[in-house]
Formats: structure tokens, C-alpha cells, sequence
């Protein structure tokens, strides 16, 4: 079976984290995400989607992102059953998020006419350089041979 979600919106509020009782972070935002279609003379629809993320991803939405900013997420779709203060059995549907990430530079941020405040720059991790004991250059020309009969190629 198959299960994945890409979403690409704007968050509509601020993430939400809290904690379980085992001490395990969860972090919760709403997406909205804009159709790609329109009728004729009609707005466009937007989706408000409501997605999860657990334990590193939830501390790193909590700590990096706000209100307005664009990003992209992926994940599972999940249902969830609870019942209302009327004992009434629901359903929710919701993404669990394996991974969020930005989705505009920071600087793009403000130019959407948003008053939101501007999102950190995110740098990626750089990965160890390599030892200079190590060689990566091309190998001497003389380790090649050069085939002067090509009528064996079958192309």
C-alpha cells in the first residue's frame, strides 16, 4: 500500500508544541494550501490542512517557524477517532509529517505584503572536508586505451 503526502501552503498560525507524558515533543500547525484550479468568476478555494509532526521534526518547526511563513511538508495521511464533548464518535483527518521543510528564502518572506516577522535563514550542516591524504583527480591518461574499431559496438 501506499500513503504519501506533499503539501506545499502557509502555516495559519504559530506551531503549537507540547509534550506527551513520556516526555516525547509534538508539534502541531494548519496549512493552507490553495487549489490549483479555479472556475470561471469564482476565487480561488483553499484547503486548511492540519498536520503533525513528533520528536526532532517537532522541535525544529517549534523553533524555526511562524505564522504566514511558506513551506512544504511531507508525510502520511492518518485518520484519527475521538469523541466530542457529546459523546459524539469523529473523525479527523490529519498529515503526519516525516519531514518540513522551508520554502522560501527568508528575504521572500516580507515581500509577500505580509507584517510577519522574518523567518531565520536556514544553512544546512556542511560535511566534513574531505583529507587531503585522499587523491580525486583524474587517473593519467596512459591508464586508458584507445580502441581504433568501432564495428563491434552494437548502437
Amino acid at each position: 500500500m501506499l500513503n504519501k503526502v506533499i503539501l506545499m501552503g502557509r502555516l495559519t498560525r504559530d506551531p503549537e508544541l507540547r509534550y506527551t507524558p513520556q516526555n516525547v515533543p509534538v508539534c502541531t500547525i494548519t496549512l493552507a494550501v490553495d487549489r490549483d484550479f479555479t472556475r470561471a468568476g469564482e476565487q480561488r478555494e483553499t484547503d486548511f490542512i492540519d498536520v503533525v509532526a513528533w520528536r526532532n521534526t517537532a522541535e525544529f518547526v517549534a523553533k524555526w517557524f511562524r505564522k504566514g511563513l511558506l513551506v512544504a511538508c511531507e508525510g502520511r495521511l492518518q485518520s484519527r477517532k475521538w469523541k466530542d464533548k457529546f459523546e459524539q464518535n469523529r473523525v479527523s483527518f490529519e498529515v503526519i509529517a516525516d519531514s518540513v521543510y522551508f520554502a522560501e528564502r527568508a528575504g521572500d518572506a516580507g515581500r509577500t505584503g505580509d507584517t510577519m516577522s522574518q523567518p531565520p535563514r536556514y544553512q544546512a550542516p556542511q560535511a566534513a572536508a574531505p583529507s587531503r591524504s585522499q587523491d580525486y583527480s583524474m587517473p593519467p591518461a596512459s591508464d586508458f586505451a584507445e580502441l581504433d574499431d568501432d564495428d563491434d559496438v552494437p548502437f
